[in-house]
């Protein structure tokens, strides 16, 4: 299957199409919109290994990837990822420019008031780490620190003390930080991290995959304190888009991924210990 990045042209024409006869979308018009241009239009991060990254060679991938790709596969289309800001993905109105986001994104009471989440595909873990010459040896040593995150993400959240995670396992704030540094993305986070302890901040938090993945990498830093919370992650929709056929399709395919051990192949696949053995996050803690 062929990966294209770009916006779909087309899809502008489509929306002022709908609004120039007052009109919003009705059930179905999207999903016979992607049918009919044999092509779903995928939003993800271009800059969150091992979820969603663009390799050497300029081409997308990772787990949410391989994911996306397999939906569209499953619908009979042609997967295209563009790579929107995260804060863009998550604050709805899309106005056709994607038609899902394919980005772990987790289901939260006020993200939901724009978008919806037809199907949950796996959880993780969240996690803190510092630099390994910090003086920190615990979660307790975090508070009242610089600590970093990305912006508009569940670990900004929970940094403020006012994360509404839906159907998730119960947790508790075990970090009340003085300063929360919120960026574009977990890379940078890492890249200041990396610089030292406490030269741009103290600490970071974002997934333990992601944490993993850089210490694997060679990143200077290690795990601190037990994990933080355990959160699911879906495909999310444009609520604004009103597509219960779009939904319905998707919560269809990921509940045939999951029945045939698709999702845990491609978690075992991304995802690896401390002991470099797979580790299969498809599911719930």
């Amino acid at each position: 299957m062929s990966i294209k990045l770009g916006f779909k042209k087309s899809s502008i024409v489509f929306a002022v199409a709908l609004l120039s006869i007052g009109m919003t979308a009705k059930a179905g018009v999207v999903y016979d919109y992607i049918k009919n241009n044999n092509e779903l239009m995928i939003a993800t991060d271009a800059n969150w290994a091992p979820f969603s990254y663009i390799n050497d060679a300029g081409e997308m991938e990772g787990f949410d990837v391989d994911v996306g790709r397999e939906i569209a596969k499953r619908m009979g289309v042609e997967a295209r990822f563009i790579t929107p800001a995260w804060d863009v993905i998550t604050s709805g109105n899309w106005n056709m420019r994607w038609d899902v986001s394919v980005g772990s994104m987790t289901p939260t009471e006020s993200r939901s008031e724009v978008l919806n989440f037809p199907a949950v595909y796996y959880y993780t873990p969240a996690a803190f780490a510092v630099h390994t010459d910090s003086p920190v040896t615990s979660l307790a040593g975090l508070n009242g620190k610089n600590v970093c995150t990305t912006a508009a993400s569940t670990w900004e959240m929970y940094l403020q003390g006012n994360l509404d995670m839906l159907d998730a396992p119960a947790f508790t704030y075990k970090v009340t930080p003085g300063t929360i540094t919120s960026l574009k993305d977990g890379a940078m986070c890492a890249d200041d991290t990396r610089l030292g302890a406490g030269v741009r901040n103290d600490g970071l938090i974002d997934s333990v995959a992601t944490i993993q993945g850089l210490i694997d990498a060679e990143y200077p830093l290690r795990f601190v304190g037990d994990n933080a919370f355990f959160e699911p992650l879906s495909v999310a929709t444009d609520k604004g888009n009103n597509d219960p056929e779009l939904d319905a399709e998707i919560a269809r395919i990921i509940t045939q991924m999951q029945k045939d051990y698709t999702l845990t192949m491609l978690s075992m696949k991304w995802f690896k210990n401390a002991d470099g053995s797979s580790q299969d996050y498809t599911t719930a803690y």
